[in-house]
């Protein structure tokens, strides 16, 4: 079993994940970002399943060997990205831009049926959007139109390009030097 070698000031283990790129080097996802903790990454290298392409300065020891934590890893086989994203509550929110598709709030995001269930309204990707409590509790069992709450953005299915372009706009707090080469955000890094 292989130990990270960590001095007194150190960061936890889990404070070193691998950002995983796919074999063209592009990040699996941008939202939540495809990173693994240093164990996954480490079993996967020493598995054959990825390459190394950039290390932390940490180094994980066992009693035959000693290597370089990975903070960057590519799989070696391509993984299709064509699939259909699965509707979930995140996915709907990350195609809205996690606001309210009727007043633009961020905050207390529900599921809102864009035709009630009461209306024969189904849990579709083109029938629900996200909306903020109050706007929801405001336009109850009615269409938007009887309300007289038009939606910003028509509900639809995103593609997982789509999904991967709405991620782009929501870059993680953590983002380590090595990673920079491989995401495409405009951001700055702390000093």
């Amino acid at each position: 079993m292989m130990q990270a070698h960590a001095g007194p000031l150190a960061r936890p283990h889990g404070g070193f994940p691998a950002l995983v790129l796919n074999a063209d080097f592009r990040p699996l996802s941008y939202y939540p970002l495809s990173v693994w903790p240093w164990e996954e990454a480490v079993k996967a290298v020493f598995q054959d399943r990825v390459d190394v392409v950039s290390c932390y300065d940490r180094v994980v020891r066992s009693p035959s060997l000693e290597m370089r934590l990975p903070s960057v890893i590519a799989l070696r086989r391509y993984v299709e990205q064509d699939r259909q994203p699965a509707f979930t509550r995140f996915n709907v929110f990350l195609r809205d831009g996690f606001a309210c598709q009727y007043c633009g709030e961020v905050k207390e995001l529900t599921f809102d049926h864009v035709i009630p269930r009461s209306r024969g309204g189904r849990t579709t990707w083109d029938n629900i959007v996200a909306a903020c409590g109050p706007c929801n509790l405001r336009k109850g069992g009615r269409t938007p139109l009887q309300a007289g709450m038009p939606i910003r953005r028509e509900p639809h299915q995103p593609s997982a390009w789509q999904l991967q372009q709405a991620g782009r706009r929501f870059p993680p707090n953590h983002l380590h030097q090595s990673w920079l080469d491989y995401l495409y955000w405009d951001i700055e890094l702390e000093p």
